[in-house]
């Protein structure tokens, strides 16, 4: 089963394959901003992956073409809403400031 761990938030949880970044920061309370609803139309969803990229699906032409107006972009970069969970091994990432939803703002 695969683990997602949410390095900024302090989070560490068991996710199901062919979930989304999205998808498991949202079922477990994890603040994640998705201003498009998850459909690769903004990057409010961006997230820094530190380890397990070779657990995630392969990055697609559109979400590269959208990663490129990220603030704080880098080659971990990915959508959160584009990256699926593919493997069983750990998934680490961050959620960079601006793109965390601070909750009760």
């Amino acid at each position: 089963m695969p683990k997602v761990t949410f390095k900024s938030e302090g989070v560490s949880v068991e996710a199901q394959k062919g979930e989304s970044i999205l998808d498991v920061a949202l079922a477990h309370g994890v603040p994640l901003d998705h201003n498009c609803g998850g459909f690769c139309a903004c990057t409010t969803c961006h997230v820094i992956v530190e380890q397990g990229m070779d657990q995630l699906s392969e990055i697609g032409e559109d979400e590269e073409d959208r990663l490129d107006m990220a603030d704080g972009l880098t080659l971990k970069s990915r959508l959160g809403c584009q990256a699926t969970l593919l493997g069983d091994g750990e998934v680490v990432v961050n959620i960079p400031d601006s793109t965390r939803n601070i909750q009760g703002d």
